[in-house]
């Protein structure tokens, strides 16, 4: 479980960090700024909360000592007045992101999330070099020795210390934010901030406030001003993924941030500068997005200073069997099943015959889902899903025709509870995470179904960015088609 570190000389505000924080990470406190540092070099932490004014020190000044320990560690300030011109200076230095006291439990947890979630994506080696020989002692996360997979290491190692824009193209589930944390980690900016950001599920004016900030009073429900993650990434490494959902209005500021590393935010008039390098990433046809009209074509020659172009994983089948060790190593631990042996020589041909058109995102998903699933100490075809184990695996992306779901569980809201239960039984780590999938991917074919799989209309009625639907058709291995079907 992630580590937390909580800095604050308010009893209260710490009681109620470890309640309301317990279920997301083990929690340590400190009532001011000595024992916080203390914790700190002893410790290894993915995230820290620390109040604004502490007895002994100023929160800014500990902020600096933090930095100077760990430059990739997430800091959370917390402070009375949402609008302290402290927090504020604290997150033009780097600080990850400021919440106001009385602490919102759900707004504490979230941000604690995603500050978690950004420190395990800078902070994960990525077993590549130039020469594609990856460092032994490394977590290998980025698996490969296909020559298309070759090709790509050598790419990253040419690339990643030339301070241009790149763009990493590749099908849904390909590994681009993989790619992206490759070009970060053997950079020249690798000690400063990393920050992604997905531009397919934020609406367009969230978007362009989560990237520039905005002013106080810029729209309905800005009570104080927010500092965007361009500013808040300054010296460092700002990921933009599914960049061909970027609005129009967004994709000129984005545009001028390339050109002149000046912009705006929301709301404001004052120009700010900052030095942020841009990885983009995308798997839509952005050359003819540009001749619909779609995006800006001078947004595309700028993004695209290097492009880097992964292979799905049918292309490079060779790969599966090291793909399969790792992720399957990675649940055995994960679910606790110290007598699982491995897999049958029947199921390996089975998944190294397979289409894969989830790329391997779906080769984790079906891995974990068999770890899951299994009472003997071999996996076999028997627990496989009915997809892989009768062949097909070939995706029609078209607008046309319905939707069907070759995926390892069965689709029936009414089976949610038998899940849960299974999960609870099985004593599993993420039963919040498998029963929201559950749910999103029974929503999603549902709406597909009354649409016929019509995916502009489906977009529409779920309330997402068409980008966002065509990423969780992919996600979770629906198959439009002609006839309309939920198989387990």
């Amino acid at each position: 479980m992630p580590n937390l570190l909580v800095i604050d000389d308010d009893r209260t505000i710490l009681a109620l960090a470890e309640k309301a924080l317990a279920p997301i990470a083990d929690i340590s406190v400190a009532a001011n700024a000595a024992d916080g540092l203390e914790l700190l070099r002893s410790q290894e932490f993915d995230a820290v909360l620390l109040d604004i004014q502490l007895p002994d020190q100023n929160g800014l000044a500990v902020y600096c000592e933090i930095r100077e320990h760990d430059r990739r560690i997430p800091v959370i300030f917390m402070t009375v007045e949402a609008a302290s011109k402290t927090a504020i200076e604290a997150m033009q230095l780097g600080a990850f992101d400021y919440i106001a006291k009385p602490l919102n439990v759900e707004s504490l947890r979230d941000l604690v999330e995603k500050a978690i979630e950004q420190r395990q994506i800078s902070s994960v080696p990525v077993a590549i070099s130039a020469d594609a020989e990856g460092d032994g002692n490394s977590a290998e996360l980025f698996i490969g020795r296909s020559p298309v997979m070759l090709d790509v290491f050598k790419a990253v190692g040419k690339v990643a210390k030339q301070d241009v824009p790149i763009l990493v193209r590749g099908e849904s589930g390909t590994g681009k934010e993989l790619v992206a944390r490759a070009l970060f980690q053997y950079s020249h900016r690798s000690d400063e901030t990393f920050l992604a950001v997905n531009c397919a599920a934020l609406p367009d004016n969230l978007l362009e406030s989560e990237l520039f900030g905005h002013e106080k009073g810029a729209f309905t429900g800005a009570e104080s001003r927010r500092i965007g993650k361009f500013e808040q990434c300054n010296g460092g490494t700002l990921f933009l993924d599914e960049i061909g959902d970027m609005a129009p209005t967004v994709q000129a500021k984005v545009l001028r941030v390339l050109q002149e590393q000046r912009f705006e935010r929301v709301g404001g008039n004052k120009e700010l500068k900052t030095d942020v390098r841009i990885i983009a990433a995308t798997n839509r046809p952005l050359e003819q997005m540009v001749e619909d009209g779609d995006y800006r074509e001078d947004l595309l020659y700028r993004l695209n200073g290097v492009t880097i172009e992964l292979p799905p994983l049918r292309d490079r089948l060779s790969d599966v069997p090291a793909l399969i060790r790792f992720f399957l190593a990675q649940a055995k631990q994960e679910f606790n099943k110290p007598d699982l042996e491995g897999l049958s020589p029947e199921a390996v041909e089975l998944l190294t015959s397979y289409d894969w058109p989830g790329n391997v995102r779906q080769l984790r998903a079906v891995i974990r889902r068999c770890v899951l699933d299994t009472v003997m100490p071999v996996i076999t075809p028997d627990v496989l899903p009915d997809a892989i184990v009768g062949g097909k695996g070939k995706t029609d992306s078209s607008d046309g025709g319905s939707a069907s779901q070759e995926a390892e569980a069965n689709a029936p809201g009414s089976q949610l509870p038998q899940l849960v239960q299974r999960l609870l039984d099985e004593k599993s780590t993420d039963v919040y995470g498998e029963a929201m999938e559950y749910m999103e991917r029974f929503v999603i074919l549902q709406v597909l179904q009354a649409t016929d799989g019509n995916q502009s209309q489906a977009a529409e009625i779920l309330g997402i960015t068409r980008g966002k639907l065509r990423d969780r058709i992919n996600t979770y291995n629906i198959v439009l088609k002609s006839d309309v079907a939920v198989k387990s």
